[in-house]
């Protein structure tokens, strides 16, 4: 297939529509790559440098396979799951994670995460009303920061120190992501997430490669293969641990029905692997909005995965509503999205 390529700057991927007006548009870069890092689809500029932020989760999540922590603490599926989730707080993700904490003989303290106010209404209200602050546990990464805890154990390395870019599971993550992304080291650009952990930039054609191999991971090493299915199985039995429930990301996975890895990160990017035909798809939104990404994502899955119509019609033109509850408008596509895929 030729590359159809609009090249450059960022191009128009969706807009916001209120009543018959277009009130405001959203730009961005969206590539398609296979395996072998051929792009397949390019709108935008596929050179561009983009940080992973929380898109990496689940690349980040295979040192826990791969260290044989997994294997170590006996974690379950779910507790790999929320390893790569960007939860909301709740209740029931506060305690995988301490479960996990527990049977590593670790404490919350021990997550060097950082705390933040769970977006869950109900462990919001219930922290608000006991007159409690939030705690790591909360902190939407800390199923991440768990998962390398367990990995830094296996490897016997200093539980203290894993934030550090020199410490043996940041030096097992960059190996899994060369191997993924084709890239040496040196080519990525190294920076600091929210949560205190280190973070990469790479060129979004390189991100869409990488998924591409995590999502059909047969040309890897046979370790590795092992913990991308593993993580893979993980995600797509427990979406709810990969953000929550109602959640684009969450009702994607399930939706998706075993077909698909799915994950957003902060400031627009958000990465798609298509199990069955071994795609990988990086998308990043310029201005760095996550509510652009339901209607790009639905438009090019359109034609390659059959969604339940529910699904469809909640998130493919997601709706806008005033404060007396009126639908007043709606997100859209650009129709140059809707024939993307073969």
């Amino acid at each position: 297939m030729e590359i159809a390529q609009v090249a450059g700057a960022p191009q128009l991927i969706v807009w916001s529509c209120r009543g018959p007006v277009v009130d405001s548009q959203h730009y961005g870069h969206i590539v398609v790559s296979n395996r072998e890092g051929k792009l397949v689809y390019v709108l935008g500029d596929s050179d561009i440098s983009v940080v992973l932020r929380s898109a990496a989760k689940p690349i980040q999540a295979l040192s826990v396979v791969t260290s044989g922590a997994a294997q170590k603490f006996g974690l379950t599926s779910k507790e790999l799951a929320i390893c790569c989730g960007s939860h909301s707080g709740s209740s029931g993700h506060v305690s995988t994670v301490d479960r996990m904490l527990k049977r590593m003989g670790l404490e919350e303290a021990d997550l060097l995460c950082g705390s933040h106010w769970p977006s869950d209404n109900k462990e919001f209200d219930r922290l608000k009303q006991a007159d409690k602050s939030p705690s790591p546990l909360h902190n939407n990464c800390s199923g991440k920061h768990a998962g390398m805890l367990a990995a830094t154990l296996a490897m016997e390395a200093s539980p203290t120190e894993y934030l550090h870019t020199h410490h043996p599971i940041q030096v097992l993550i960059r190996k899994h992501l060369t191997l993924l992304s084709g890239l040496s080291e040196d080519e990525f650009e190294t920076a600091t997430d929210g949560c205190g952990v280190p973070t990469y930039a790479l060129p979004l054609r390189s991100i869409a490669t990488a998924i591409a191999r995590l999502a059909l991971p047969q040309q890897l090493p046979a370790h590795l293969q092992s913990a991308a299915v593993q993580i893979a199985r993980a995600m797509n039995r427990h979406p709810d641990m990969v953000q929550c429930a109602g959640s684009f990301n969450t009702e994607l996975l399930r939706a998706g029905r075993g077909c698909l890895i799915a994950k957003g990160g902060a400031e627009g990017i958000f990465v798609l692997g298509l199990i069955n035909s071994g795609l990988g798809i990086a998308i990043k939104v310029a201005d760095g909005a996550s509510r652009a990404w339901p209607p790009i994502i639905l438009a090019l899955l359109s034609r390659v995965v059959e969604l339940e119509q529910s699904f469809l019609d909640r998130f493919a033109q997601p709706e806008i509503r005033n404060h007396h509850g009126d639908r007043v408008g709606h997100l859209e596509a650009a129709p140059v999205l809707r024939e993307v895929l073969p």
